[in-house]
This record gives structure tokens, C-alpha cells and sequence, in this order.
């Protein structure tokens, strides 16, 4: 059951519009999506990179850079250690190559997922001792490393940390105290101390900042020249590490699609040819669903360093054999998906977890690399909190995504002596754990949660409730000055009531999805498609009219009013282009 909600947020919509020269319909969205100021509204329909922050707002930039440079004129060996994400694979190609540019002596490790695990740990800091290398530069990873950067001082190794994940604290009395780790800088907006205007930036535009303070503090003409394509890598990691788009995240997404969509970049351009994608159409949904995905199956079945080397690619024939074989690791790793979810959703019935507001799965066989994604699509399906473990080399492994309500690395750090390692932010997290501690963690989650029932409803937000035949070509076309859309920044909501649905048709080679021919109250067809669960819309139709309501609908004998929230877009077909309504809801 969701709960439906028309957003009231008050301004005087008129002024607006005429101010700037758009609708009051987009004059409501925009004030739905929080703002509220000339300044902002402004910056959120023509903002440029000249509107972002500067990099040296970051606590610990100016070090950085000071000790980068330094590390550069004594022709000192550094290591980039990344993460083996979308994010920490941008964030290591965007410090690699810059690097270079500045003429460092550099090179990259990337962790294995199951060897190594998440981040810094005492086998990279060997290695690193052993090959020769004098200074690490970690990125989307570091802030929670305070032991294995101590070894890392100990052998005599600099250690410049970016990051952006949560800092690690103790809570004393109600107070926090922070847990840095001693590295030479340590630049993470969440820092107390850092004074950066916009929290909720990834490790790749972190690293992208860095890039930034380098080449206008260097005045390196290579380096600038690249700045352009670094952008696109921050863009791909904002998109795909599942950050706000608002502020700033939002510009840089923006400008980052546009240079996008003619890439320079063999790697890109090769995995945007093998997965079928027009690159003048690339979108934020192509980073995060179609593109991202690719580049993560190799960290998830594989090795990461395999997404670094096809980024690399100096020809098309290179990047075009790299980016079919992650191609089909990705598909791979679909099938082994859709098998876990299926385990996942057995373990919640068989230990009858319905009474648990947070939901703490072991299923040792999946492999471990699956369990962020098996995570987050029992999420979705039941709205709870969701941890997944599973079985590793060294006792269990796990990843939790979470609600709005549940703050998950917060709720973690009250249970923290359950883990080995942990760490994460609001909605994701990472853990290691014993086999022997899960049933008294499932236990130690639940009580410690403050969760109320309210909070497992889905909440749905309309941004306008308008009739079906308000909306227009205009509409819609105006509507793209709202893209790119994503979290933060979901694609707009309307709403109407009491619909008649007259007739449908299932389409699709599976016919998986339907389009309804319905009837407005002012008497008008209209064409509604529906992309959703088919069998669940059916079952509501026969729950709600009778058993032979389904059929009746099917046969064009429909008369049954229904209220629905839907999107609207654009739908051209031999050389015609018409409004298409989206249902997303109904009730």
C-alpha cells in the first residue's frame, strides 16, 4: 500500500513564471524541488561551472596540493589506490591521468573485492613498501584507514586521503568526537571542519577537485586542456555512486553529459557502441543503469583493473574487445541476480522476518559481490532497511542499503562491536563480520531501531495534480530544462483522478507491459502506457472490480475508473511525435 502525497510548498507561482520565463506548472516543480530564492532558481535553470564551488573550500586542499607538487619535483614514486566501484574506478582514472599530465611518477592499485575487501588494508601497504612507493593517494576510500595509514607512516610512506564517505567517530556523553586518520592531508567534505558549501559530492568529484586546485595552482596547459574529459568521469561517478542531483552535483552531471556525448575517450565510446546506445541521446538513466552497471561487473566477477584498462584504451579495437567482454560479464551477472533475489526472498519467508523492521539476510552460496545489488532490490520490493551477507574467505561479508528513515551507518556504529570492519553513509553500507555474531546482530538491529510502521509506507510525492489533457507538446518540451533527472531531482509527478479505463492491449515480446486506451472526464481519449508489474496491476483490477473485470478490460469493454499518478515524455513513431503518458501509480 503506498500513501500519495500532492506537495503544497507555497510561492507565488505567477511571478515566478513570468520572471523567468517558463510555466507556472514548472514554477511549482521547481519550488517542489526546494528552492525557493531568485539566486537559486536561476542557478538551477542556467547554472555553469562557473557556479560551482572552488576546490580549495575543502579542508586540506591547499596541503594536498602543496605536497603533490613537492612529491612531483622530487620525482617521488606515488600510488593511487581506488575502490573497485563506478566511483573509485573514475576517481583512480581521473588522479592517474592527471598525475601524469603534471609529470608525476605514478601508478594505480585498484583492491580486489574478495582478496583484499573494501579499501586500504595492511597487504596493499606492504605491497606499496615493497614496489618502491613513497606516497599513497587514496580516493574513495581512506577516511575510515587510521591503522593501515599508521603502517603506512611506520615504513615511511606519505598518505594524502580523498574520500567522501562518513568520518568515523566515538560518542561520549551525547558528544562526537571525530576519528581522522594521520595522513599527510585528508580531504572529505563530511569532515566538521571542512566549511564546503555542498556535503553530498563522490569520491570522483573529490578527486575531480583536487585535478581542479592542481591545474590552476600549476598552470599546467596539458592538464587543463584534460579537464574537460575529466569532468565526464566525475559526471559518470555522481550519476552511478547515486548522489543527490541537486547543486552542484547537478551542473556537473549536466556539463559532464554534454562532453559525454562526444567523448574523446576510446573506453567510453567503445561501451556506449556495444550496449546499442545513440551517444547523442545519452542520458543520466544510460550512466546509472546501462553503462555504470558494465563497468561494476568486473569489480563484482572479476577484477576492476579491467574497467581501468579499458578506459585506458588507446585504439578502437582495444576498447572495442574490452567493453564486449564487460559486456557479457555484466549479463552474467544478471542471471546471478535474479537467482539471489530469489534466495532472498525465501530467507524472509522461512525465518518469518515479517515482524523485523530491519531485514538481516544470510545466504552464504551468493557470491559476495552481489549482495549491494540483491540489497537493494529487496529494498525496493519490501521498504525496509536491508543487510545481505554472505559467505567470504575470511568469515562473512556483507552490504546494507537502506530507507529515507534509517540513517545506515549511524544505526551501525550503536551495534559497531558486532563487526570487524564497517563503513558506508546514510543509504549504503559495507560490513565483516563472524558467522557465529548474525542472529545476535539481527536481534541488535531490530531493538536498537527506532523505526515506526509510518516509515515502511511507500510515500509517493505529486508534484501537480493536472488532467491529462493540460499536457502538451510544450509542456513536455519545457519539462528537459529540468533534466538531468535522478535522486534529488526525480523526474516530475501528476496526478489525476477517476480515470476511465476503457481498453487495454499487452505489448512486448513477454507482454510485460500494456497501453490503455482511457476516457477523461471532459470526455477525451487519451493513450496511457504502463511499464510496471502487468500481473500486480491485474490482480488490483480483479481485487478492486471483479474476477471479470480483467477480461472485460482486455476485450475493449472497460469501464472502470481509476486514479493515477504518471510522467510524461515524447513518443515519435514514422515520423509522428505525440505526448506519451506514463503510468507509475494507481488506486
Amino acid at each position: 500500500m503506498e500513501k500519495w502525497f500532492v506537495a503544497a510548498k507555497k510561492a507565488d507561482f505567477n511571478k515566478w513564471a513570468e520572471e523567468f520565463h517558463i510555466s507556472p506548472v514548472l514554477a511549482r516543480i521547481l519550488r517542489n524541488r526546494d528552492l525557493t530564492t531568485k539566486d537559486e532558481i536561476s542557478k538551477f535553470l542556467q547554472g555553469s561551472l562557473e557556479d560551482c564551488y572552488s576546490p580549495l573550500l575543502l579542508k586540506d586542499m591547499d596541503k594536498a596540493v602543496a605536497l603533490l607538487k613537492e612529491a612531483i619535483r622530487q620525482d617521488i614514486f606515488i600510488r593511487v589506490i581506488g575502490d573497485y566501484d563506478v566511483d573509485g574506478i573514475c576517481s583512480s582514472y581521473i588522479l592517474l591521468k592527471g598525475l601524469k599530465l603534471l609529470g608525476a611518477r605514478v601508478d594505480t592499485a585498484i583492491p580486489h573485492r574478495i582478496h583484499d575487501g573494501y579499501g586500504l588494508n595492511d597487504k596493499l601497504i606492504e605491497e606499496a613498501k615493497r614496489d618502491g612507493v613513497e606516497m599513497i593517494l587514496t580516493c574513495d576510500n581512506g577516511i575510515a584507514a587510521a591503522s593501515q595509514i599508521a603502517l603506512a607512516k611506520e615504513l615511511g610512506i606519505q598518505v594524502i586521503v580523498t574520500d567522501h564517505h562518513e568520518v568515523p567517530f566515538l560518542e561520549e556523553k551525547g558528544v562526537r568526537r571525530e576519528l581522522l586518520p594521520p595522513a599527510g592531508a585528508v580531504i572529505d567534505p563530511k569532515r566538521e571542519q571542512c566549511d564546503y558549501p555542498f556535503k553530498n559530492i563522490c569520491g570522483g568529484v573529490v578527486a575531480f577537485k583536487l585535478m581542479q586546485a592542481l591545474s590552476d595552482n600549476t598552470e599546467s596547459q596539458p592538464l587543463s586542456e584534460a579537464m574537460d574529459e575529466l569532468l565526464e568521469f566525475a559526471a559518470l561517478a555522481t550519476v552511478c555512486d547515486v548522489m543527490e542531483l541537486k547543486d552542484e552535483n547537478r551542473i556537473l552531471v549536466k556539463e559532464g553529459l554534454k562532453r559525454l556525448r562526444q567523448t574523446k575517450n576510446q573506453g567510453l565510446s567503445a561501451l556506449m557502441e556495444v550496449n546499442g546506445i545513440d551517444c547523442r541521446r545519452l542520458s543520466a538513466y544510460h550512466l546509472g543503469f546501462v553503462l555504470g552497471p558494465c563497468l561494476n561487473a568486473t569489480g563484482r566477477l572479476d577484477t576492476a583493473k579491467r574497467a581501468l584498462e579499458l578506459l585506458q584504451s588507446r585504439t578502437k579495437a582495444e576498447a572495442m574487445s574490452a567493453a564486449a567482454q564487460l559486456k557479457a560479464l555484466n549479463d552474467s551477472r544478471k542471471s546471478l541476480t535474479l537467482k539471489g533475489v530469489e534466495q532472498a526472498e525465501g530467507y524472509i519467508e522461512e525465518h518469518h522476518m515479517e515482524n523485523d523492521k530491519v531485514l538481516l539476510l544470510y545466504l552464504p552460496d551468493v557470491h559476495e559481490s552481489l549482495a549491494g545489488i540483491i540489497a537493494g532490490r529487496i529494498r525496493e520490493k519490501y521498504n525496509h532497511p536491508v543487510f545481505v551477507l554472505t559467505k567470504s574467505e575470511e568469515g562473512v561479508k556483507g552490504s546494507g542499503r537502506s530507507i529515507e528513515a534509517y540513517h545506515m551507518y549511524e544505526e551501525m556504529t550503536k551495534v559497531k562491536d558486532y563487526f570487524t570492519k564497517y563503513g558506508g553513509h546514510k543509504l549504503a553500507a559495507g560490513l565483516s563480520m563472524h558467522e557465529e555474531d548474525i542472529e545476535a546482530l539481527r536481534t541488535a538491529l531490530n531493538e536498537s531501531s527506532r523505526l515506526s510502521d509510518e516509515d515502511f509506507i511507500p510515500k509517493v510525492h505529486i508534484d501537480v495534480p493536472m488532467p491529462l489533457v493540460y499536457a502538451d507538446e510544450s509542456l513536455v518540451m519545457e519539462l528537459e530544462r529540468l533534466e538531468p533527472f535522478g535522486v534529488g531531482n526525480p523526474k516530475p509527478l501528476f496526478a489525476q483522478k477517476e480515470l476511465c479505463f476503457v481498453s487495454g492491449t499487452r505489448m512486448g515480446a513477454n507482454k510485460s507491459f500494456a497501453r490503455f486506451t482511457v476516457k477523461t472526464p471532459e470526455g477525451e481519449q487519451r493513450q496511457l502506457v504502463f511499464f510496471g508489474d502487468l500481473d500486480r496491476f491485474d490482480r488490483f483490477i480483479r481485487g478492486k472490480f471483479g474476477e471479470d473485470c480483467e477480461e472485460r478490460l482486455y476485450e475493449g469493454k472497460g469501464e472502470f475508473l481509476i486514479s493515477v499518478v504518471y510522467q510524461l515524455g515524447l513518443n515519435t513513431y514514422r515520423g509522428k511525435t505525440e505526448v506519451q503518458y506514463i503510468m507509475q501509480h494507481y488506486c
